[in-house]
């Protein structure tokens, strides 16, 4: 790609966006030497690296590049037999590490989302923990070559600081002792070129002996080696060359592992620099709220609410353009400052950067082609003065790009034909334009020259496209209209300003029939394409508001069937719970009836306990789906339920007999299990036979629940006090001699006065061992529970 062109439509800023977000130097430099490339595949795949680690990067954060350098100079030197420093191998030992990190990094990311391209490369990295451990226990973390790097470095400096010991511990008694006190400047014990010596003042020089190594600025101190000493801090002096020759084996020894990995770790290198380059790709694409484009080859662009990458976010208006489908140029016209050049600019830029693997700033769906080559000719539109230097200037360009573009090339001008004659200016840019036309090129152009919109609309496969101008506010909207030519507005500007309305009118009677025209031909256009948008956005807000109606309805939807399906499954759990309970209860009675007849040797058949059993299973309530129940159709009457009538219980599916009626709940009798239900809960299936017949004020008539096997329990309900106790006594004599240990009698709650009675009356008899009122669930104050003797 032409770096004239990159300069012009501003990559180089892209690119220095892009390297700011490197985490290392190797991904810096990659990221500086980006270019943009002309080969689909290379693109596709460019593109997909940048798509995984986006991906990656918005799951789980930055990859941990910490430690990773550019360690190519010492691997280099390595190799040719110099020997590196303690911080050179330190930085390779801790790139070593890093580039350990990143991998298992990655790859547990592709564990936990695949991202195969970027997998693929973290495979190749290579793991040299030998030579890592080799140098991290050499060398520190400040660079210093340890103790425990070899034996006879720790023999030489354990020795080193017994003697820088033994000469501190000399000359400190020298500087206490009083005699030499008095010519000292300072009691202190200093070193000058490494090796320990004393202050002594300037007079005393020829009364204390050694040898002098330094004195201050102003001379009147010496620094003075005491000969009582020199013999020892020369001791030290060769034990520190011994110990630089000893760091310096132990250097070599590293360098020459480090040589042995060279290859290996250079190739690492070049792979963390790629993975660098893809992540800062991803997190560039964060930072601009950019997305994926596809790409083609044929020729074929479109842009959806595009954005130029260098233009604030809150600033920028973006564009829609498609090219190279229906149409292969696109010919803008619009005012100064209206944004022709801008958006120019976009197509350009964006198609640079989908071509260098980088997402690009537009909504999903955008298409990009790869074109061969990206041509431009693009000046300062704003430019107060169109000279010939200017003509000469732009012509030269366009030269040059009529000679070197092909078929598959973008070719952008901005204002064609402009800084000469009109009319030659015009035929010049038609001709031009033709010309590329013909050669099949993808051109945008923008222009000020009416003659242009004419050719536009007569030529079969080039279009007329505008920036939208508000004559109302005299301002531009930076809008890109593609199928509607711009107006010059020059006359509503004008009257806008309060020019004189006779100018006005006089300069309209100059401007020609045709070119009135066309003029009023682009206001229609306009006035329809706006009239169209507003009922494109009213039907787009219809829509939306639909969808969220929609959706909201979803939502209560699902939110309704999981409390019913809790609710169902509460009311399952507890019509279980009570029928287990009614179970046990039963087998305990059914076990005293075995007992009892045992005992006293009645007679009670073992097939009839085991009916019993199969009747008190069957009594359990099956639950069913309210949407399979036989609800009543809307709108139907309800109907009017008794005590007394058999009715169908809708959540339960199941039939049972009203016991009572309270409000507008219903005791109802489902086998041996009582439930109170709501009275919409229920539809009449057959009523009793006794609501026909009763009347209001007639005597309550006794009703007893025997056939021909003897029943555990009596209901005297409706009945007074004198005909209860007669049933009570016949009751329990027929249950001592059937061998119940345990009987019913229902009386109800009512004013109590039967249930007194009925208790007076067992409190007495011979057959009754106790009695009680009934617990939960067995009816409560309404019934009377008695035990047998």
């Amino acid at each position: 790609m032409n770096d004239k062109i990159l300069h012009t439509l501003e990559f180089s800023k892209i690119v220095y966006k892009l390297a700011q977000h490197a985490a290392t130097s190797l991904g810096k430099a990659a990221a500086e030497a980006i270019t943009p490339s002309s080969d689909l595949e290379s693109v596709k795949l460019m593109l997909q690296a940048t798509d995984e680690a986006y991906k990656a990067d918005r799951l789980k954060g930055s990859v941990p590049f910490g430690g990773v350098a550019d360690i190519r100079p010492s691997l280099l030197r390595s190799r040719i037999g110099g020997t590196l420093n303690p911080a050179e191998l330190l930085e390779i030992a801790e790139t070593v590490r890093g580039s350990r990190r990143v991998k298992r990094h990655v790859l547990q990311l592709h564990d936990d989302d695949p991202i195969p391209m970027l997998a693929d490369l973290c495979e190749q990295l290579t793991e040299h923990k030998t030579l890592e451990d080799a140098i991290l226990a050499c060398i520190d973390d400040q660079a210093e070559v340890m103790d425990s790097a070899s034996a006879e470095l720790a023999a030489i400096r354990r020795e080193l600081r017994n003697g820088e010991s033994r000469v501190r511990e000399k000359l400190e008694q020298m500087v206490r002792s009083s005699s030499v006190q008095k010519m000292l400047q300072d009691a202190i014990v200093t070193i000058r070129n490494d090796r320990y010596v004393i202050p002594v003042k300037q007079e005393y020089r020829s009364h204390f002996g050694g040898i002098v190594h330094d004195q201050s600025g102003s001379g009147a101190t010496l620094f003075i080696e005491p000969e009582a000493i020199v013999a020892m801090n020369n001791k030290l002096r060769e034990l520190r060359l011994s110990e630089m020759r000893e760091i310096e084996k132990i250097l070599q020894k590293l360098t020459a592992q480090t040589a042995d990995y060279a290859e290996d770790l250079l190739l690492d290198l070049d792979t963390l620099g790629a993975l660098d380059f893809a992540f800062a790709k991803g997190r560039l694409a964060h930072q601009m709220g950019a997305s994926l484009p596809r790409m083609n080859d044929r020729g074929y662009l479109k842009l959806r609410r595009a954005r130029h990458p260098l233009i604030a976010r809150e600033h920028v208006v973006p564009i829609d353009v498609e090219l190279g489908n229906s149409y292969s140029a696109i010919i803008v016209t619009g005012p100064n400052t209206g944004g022709k050049t801008v958006s120019l600019k976009t197509i350009g830029l964006l198609s640079l950067m989908a071509m260098s693997g980088m997402f690009v700033p537009a909504e999903d769906g955008t298409q990009l082609c790869v074109f061969d080559a990206i041509h431009a000719d693009i000046g300062d539109e704003q430019s107060i003065e169109q000279n010939l230097s200017t003509f000469s200037s732009h012509l030269t360009n366009i030269i040059r790009i009529l000679k070197t573009m092909t078929p598959k090339s973008l070719v952008l001008l901005d204002e064609l034909g402009a800084g000469t004659d009109p009319a030659e200016g015009s035929a010049l840019a038609i001709a031009i334009l033709e010309y590329m036309h013909k050669l099949g090129c993808r051109i945008i152009a923008t222009t000020h020259y009416s003659e242009l919109k004419a050719y536009a609309y007569n030529r079969k496969g080039i279009i007329n496209a505008s920036m939208e101008f508000d004559v109302q506010t005299l301002s531009p909207t930076y809008r890109l209209l593609v199928g509607v030519p711009g107006r010059s507005n020059a006359f509503a500007i004008a009257e806008r300003l309060g020019l004189q309305r006779d100018i006005i009118e006089h300069a309209r009677g100059e401007v020609s029939e045709e070119d009135l025209r066309v003029e009023n031909m682009i206001a229609s256009l306009e006035e329809n394409r706006i009239g169209a948008e507003a009922e494109r956005q009213s039907a787009e807000a219809l829509r939306k508001e639909l969808e969220a109606e929609r959706n909201r309805y979803e939502a209560e939807r699902r939110k309704f069937d999981e409390q019913r399906d809790k609710l169902m499954a509460k009311a399952q759990e507890d019509a279980h719970e009570a029928v287990a309970k009614a179970k046990r209860e039963a087998e305990q009675i059914i076990a005293d009836l075995r007992k009892l007849a045992l005992e006293e040797g009645a007679s009670v058949k073992e097939h009839k306990l085991i009916d019993a059993r199969r009747k008190l299973d069957e009594a359990a309530p099956e639950l069913k789906k309210p949407a399979k129940a036989n609800k009543p159709k809307a709108g139907t009457k309800p109907q009017r339920i008794e005590a007394g009538d058999e009715v169908m219980v809708y959540s339960l599916g199941q039939r049972g007999h009203v016991v009572e009626i309270g409000g507008n709940d219903a005791l109802v009798q489902l086998g041996i299990l009582k439930m109170k239900v709501a009275l919409g809960d229920l539809e009449l299936v057959k009523r009793a036979e006794t609501a026909k017949t009763q009347q209001p004020k007639q005597a309550a008539s006794l009703k007893r629940t025997r056939d021909e096997n003897v029943k555990m329990e009596l209901d005297l309900r409706g009945a007074n006090v004198e005909e209860a106790i007669v049933e009570v006594d016949r009751f329990l004599d027929e249950s001592f001699l059937a061998g119940l240990g345990q009987i019913y009698i229902i009386h109800g709650k009512g004013t109590g006065v039967l249930r007194t009675g009925i208790s007076d009356f067992l409190r007495r008899h011979k057959h009754v061992k106790s009695y009680r009122l009934g617990n939960y669930g067995e009816g409560g104050a309404g019934v009377t529970v008695a035990e047998l003797k």
